[in-house]
């Protein structure tokens, strides 16, 4: 539910810039023209501050990551409608991504549990060199997807970046996941097997 949610802003970022600019809307004596990212942009902030509100009243509690992703895009894309420039808003998922790598470098250095084990570690038992790999593995996803966010922002036009912001929005992280349960699974299994082994009480 709350991965659909987080899915919902992106989608109707694309869709509106998309499938809506030059459409005019209009009820009773208030009308719209949608113009092209401004008003995607403008979507894309209601829409992401009220999935935040969504998803902090369905877990009953505050959702960390809408929040945050809130308060980066309300600011950047205000600075993109008022300034008419849409760089602002375009730096935001370098800006998102940038700051989760240096919170997963920063718990892998500092922390005595590194941020993927603060994450999985009440589920699964792995060894710590394993979980400094997931932590790595993630680092670089979003360190790339950054780095790889302005090159395609300055280097593209605004209709290719939109195109991929869908994907590097979901593709990279399958990426990562996949990578993730790859490192993991040869000592998952070994849990199991070790756990089969082990003598079970029986009454005679």
């Amino acid at each position: 539910m709350k991965q659909f949610l987080e899915f919902i802003p992106v989608a109707l970022f694309i869709g509106v810039y998309f499938f809506l600019n030059g459409e005019t809307v209009s009820m009773g004596g208030w009308f719209h023209t949608f113009d092209g990212i401004y008003s995607a942009t403008a979507v894309l902030m209601m829409s992401t501050a009220a999935c935040w509100v969504i998803a902090s009243i369905i877990q009953r509690g505050n959702d960390r990551r809408l929040m945050w992703m809130t308060l980066l895009i309300v600011p950047l894309g205000a600075a993109t409608l008022i300034l008419r420039d849409p760089v602002f808003i375009q730096w935001k998922p370098t800006v998102f991504n940038w700051g989760l790598a240096v919170i997963v470098l920063g718990f892998l250095v500092l922390g005595k549990r590194t941020s993927i084990e603060r994450i999985m570690g009440n589920q699964i038992t792995l060894p710590r060199k394993i979980w400094v790999r997931m932590n790595l593995v993630w680092f670089a996803n979003f360190t790339i997807v950054g780095a790889a966010n302005l090159y395609v922002a300055f280097n593209y036009d605004e209709a290719f970046w939109m195109l991929y912001k869908l994907y590097s929005g979901f593709g990279f992280a399958l990426i990562a996941g996949v990578l993730t349960c790859v490192i993991a699974l040869p000592y998952l299994k070994t849990d199991a097997l070790d756990g089969d082994s082990r003598p079970t009480g029986g009454s005679l």
